[in-house]
Formats: structure tokens, C-alpha cells, sequence
């Protein structure tokens, strides 16, 4: 390594003092193949630096003070060029690095953030699973319930239709004896109306009263009969 570093140190200060002589009509090519040496050597800019000022310290170019500074600077700032545009390069792949370091660092934090969400909806879908095979017994439960309640009402209902039609026979009955009394009690004032026309008018005209009295509650029974019959059999 000590031996290919004099080597590049010698061959600088040949092509330095080369670049000098020709001035304004140099070529920087040179320059640049050096650094391209100096970067394989696994240089940086500080040991070009070196190297630079040792070639000028053979020359004894007097730096800052004439044109031929100028030119020297500008050899060397070309010979660095490749050390520069790879520091740059390490910059940026640095930066990109970083970019990507807290791009990695997101998607770590999504990633996490979706799995949890992930454990959270399958802990979900289990519970959600578990609700409704309890739905589906309730439901079977509800429904031999429906059908228990259903036939239930049904047995009531025919009770209850047996129990309104054993009233209205009752309440038929009832009204069918109280007509035949009314009736039989007209019949009997018929009787009588019948002696009282061969004995006197007074006593007819008060039998004639009784028997219309009597036609009307026999009327009014009627009325009340196919009255409450009708409601009867509606409800």
C-alpha cells in the first residue's frame, strides 16, 4: 500500500508540474484520472491534500499569489472530484438509507396496527359465530314456544265458542219459556174475555187491557230475544 501511495505521490507532482508549464492550455484530464487512482487506493481528501501540497512544496509554487495558483487549485480541486462525487453519492445513499429506515420504521407500525386490527376482527368473527348459534337455539326455542302458545289458543278459542254456544241455548231457553208463559197467559184472558162477553162490558174492557198488556211483553220478549241472540252470535 506504502509503495502504490509513493507511486500516485510521484506521478501527481510529474502531472502537476506538467499542468503548470502548459497554464490556461491544460487539460484537467489528468487531474481526474489521478483521483479515479487515488479513490481505488481507498483514499480521502485529506491524504490528496497531502499529496498536493507535498508536489507543490517541490515545485515551490508560491500559493495565492499568481496565475499559477490558480491553476494548481484548480488541478487538485479536479483530482478530488471522485472522492467528492463518492462522498456525495454515500450522502444521498445515506439519505436514502434513512428514508428508507423510517419507511420501514411506517410500515413496521402499520403492520403491527394491521395485525392487531386483524386479531381484533377474528376475535370479533369468533364472538359474532358464538351470538348467533345462541340466536339459532333461542330462535328454535321461541318458535316451539309459538307453536305451544298456538295450539293452546286454539283449544281456548274452541272453549270458548263451545261455552257462548251452550249460553245461547241456555238464554234461548230461557226466553223461549218466558214467551210460552206470556202466550199461555194470553190464552187465559182469552178464556176469560170469553165468559165476561156473556156476563157484563165493564169487566170485558178490563179483561180487553190485561190481554193487550200481556201481548206487549210478549211483543217486547220477542224484540229482546232477537236482540241479545244477535249480539250473542256476532261476539
Amino acid at each position: 500500500m506504502k509503495r502504490k501511495l509513493n507511486a500516485l505521490t510521484q506521478r501527481y507532482a510529474v502531472a502537476l508540474q506538467k499542468h503548470l508549464k502548459l497554464g490556461p492550455q491544460a487539460s484537467l484530464r489528468p487531474a481526474l484520472g489521478l483521483g479515479r487512482q487515488a479513490l481505488a487506493l481507498g483514499l480521502e481528501t485529506l491524504d490528496v491534500a497531502r499529496i498536493h501540497e507535498a508536489a507543490l512544496a517541490t515545485l515551490d509554487v508560491c500559493d495565492a499569489v499568481d496565475e499559477t495558483a490558480k491553476w494548481a487549485e484548480a488541478f487538485f480541486a479536479e483530482s478530488i472530484g471522485p472522492i467528492e462525487e463518492t462522498h456525495q453519492a454515500a450522502l444521498k445513499t445515506n439519505h436514502r438509507l434513512g428514508q428508507l429506515h423510517k419507511t420501514l420504521d411506517r410500515r413496521t407500525v402499520d403492520l403491527a396496527a394491521s395485525n392487531q386490527f386483524l386479531k381484533h376482527g377474528v376475535s370479533q368473527r369468533k364472538t359474532l359465530e358464538e351470538a348467533l348459534k345462541k340466536s339459532s337455539a333461542h330462535s328454535e326455542e321461541l318458535l316451539r314456544e309459538s307453536r305451544r302458545l298456538e295450539k293452546h289458543l286454539q283449544k281456548l278459542t274452541h272453549q270458548i265458542l263451545s261455552a257462548q254456544e251452550n249460553k245461547h241455548k241456555q238464554i234461548s231457553r230461557e226466553l223461549q219459556n218466558e214467551i210460552a208463559q206470556t202466550l199461555l197467559g194470553i190464552n187465559v184472558r182469552l178464556l176469560a174475555l170469553k165468559k165476561e162477553a156473556v156476563q157484563n162490558a165493564q169487566g170485558l174492557q178490563k179483561e180487553i187491557a190485561n190481554t193487550q198488556r200481556l201481548v206487549d211483553k210478549s211483543v217486547k220478549s220477542i224484540k229482546r230475544f232477537a236482540r241479545e241472540f244477535g249480539n250473542r252470535h256476532e261476539s
